[in-house]
């Protein structure tokens, strides 16, 4: 029986083969717990001036010419190893690897077509470790092997475009990149499962992650309401009102703009007791459905009032009421946040800068020992030798192993 306050997961050695956002969020996670994770890149491809990862291309350069502003972020703390998995030796190097490293979880997000030539595939490597927990992330699962997917892609397929942005305005991809973040904690949390059923069982698990299915997932304020007497016109493009719940939106002040949520009659009820908006205190919007019914006349007559004051009045108001309320914060400012700032994560740059990160979803025991200071994103290769050397290999092992292409 585990013991009182013990961990019911040690940390764990995490070998992904990964590049692009969502897969490295993921293993990020497990970063965040302290676990050791090692991403796994291609060697240099003749003809090709970058090497690895591609996103450790884009955005601006920060260190070197491997590590630009984009991949920073999501490979902090991590380890890096190239090796050619398309040749027989570089393959049975990764197998040498799962074996000495006593690798808990292997990750992937290539093409699943691609599994079985790389010798990636679960089959193949869960005989070099049968409790291995194998993760795929793809566009759309192993069952449509041959489909590429990105963000946008995938937020173009499962409808986000299509309730995202004005009425009258084109469709339009949310700002963050959702599905590739969706994907990223679903594999996460599939993993941590697999490994407590492991400690049950003793046998790992094949975990298939299909971008477009989590997209859908999340769709439950939209698909089954089509089912339920909504017309899809209902569901459309509706900026920033909230489809159900009125009033909820963003209204212009006289020096900005402030979002305001009424979710409830009896918040309706003490907006309208504000001598501000008591003009609005009309029979017909008591109820969520009588504002609804009249809810462009309504959006109109309370920007009629909150345009005539500053946003700083406007929220005083709002918040005497009780009424969830916020500006609209520049994403410049969000760092400064005091919930922000007070929980960021850090790192500084191989020429000194320090660098602010976002939180952690959940802070964990990890971060608060190491005071939430994580180690700048790996070079490419950078661990190479090190990681061949703690598996056996010797210097001039390794070093045949690069002049053939092996590794790099």
């Amino acid at each position: 029986m585990r013991e009182r306050g013990a961990s019911i997961l040690k940390p764990q050695v995490v070998l992904s083969l990964e590049q692009a956002l969502t897969l490295t969020y993921a293993t990020l996670r497990f970063v965040h717990l302290g676990w050791r994770v090692i991403r796994v890149e291609q060697t240099p491809v003749s003809g090709r001036k970058s090497k690895g990862d591609p996103n450790r291309y884009i955005g601006r350069q920060v260190a070197g010419e491997d590590r630009h502003s984009y991949f920073v972020a999501p490979n902090l703390g991590k380890e890096a190893i190239a090796i050619d998995l398309k040749q027989a030796e570089g393959q049975a190097l990764l197998k040498h690897l799962i074996k000495e490293l006593q690798v808990d979880v292997f990750c992937t997000n290539t093409l699943p077509a691609r599994h079985k030539q790389l010798g990636i595939d679960y089959e193949t490597l869960c005989k070099q470790k049968e409790d291995l927990v194998w993760c795929c992330i793809s566009a759309m699962g192993l069952a449509y092997p041959d489909v590429p997917g990105y963000d946008p892609v995938m937020q173009a397929l499962c409808g986000y475009m299509d309730i995202t942005g004005h009425a009258d305005g084109p469709p339009l991809q949310c700002g963050p990149p959702l599905v590739d973040l969706k994907a990223g904690d679903e594999a996460f949390i599939q993993i941590i499962l697999a490994l407590m059923e492991r400690n049950e069982t003793g046998k790992g698990k094949q975990i298939d992650i299909s971008m477009a299915q989590v997209a859908v997932s999340w769709l439950h304020t939209f698909l089954p309401m089509l089912d339920m007497g909504s017309p899809p016109s209902e569901l459309k493009r509706s900026g920033n009102e909230h489809r159900q719940f009125i009033p909820v939106n963003a209204y212009q002040t006289k020096d900005g703009f402030i979002y305001m949520a009424i979710g409830s009659d009896a918040q309706w009820s003490r907006f309208v007791k504000q001598p501000l908006f008591a003009p609005l205190d009309e029979e017909r919007f008591t109820t969520n459905e009588g504002r609804r019914k009249d809810k462009t006349e309504l959006h109109k007559s309370i920007e009629a009032i909150t345009q005539q004051h500053p946003s700083d009045k406007i929220a005083k108001v709002l918040a005497e009421a009780g009424i969830p309320h916020s500006p609209i914060t520049p994403i410049e400012n969000v760092p400064n946040l005091p919930f922000v700032s007070s929980n960021a994560l850090r790192t500084t740059t191989p020429d000194g800068r320090a660098v602010r990160l976002p939180p952690p979803a959940v802070e964990t025991d990890y971060l608060r020992q190491i005071k939430g200071t994580l180690p700048f994103a790996p070079a490419y290769g950078e661990h190479t030798d090190t990681i061949l050397k703690e598996v056996g290999l010797s210097p001039p092992e390794i070093a045949s192993l690069r002049e053939r292409g092996i590794v790099a």
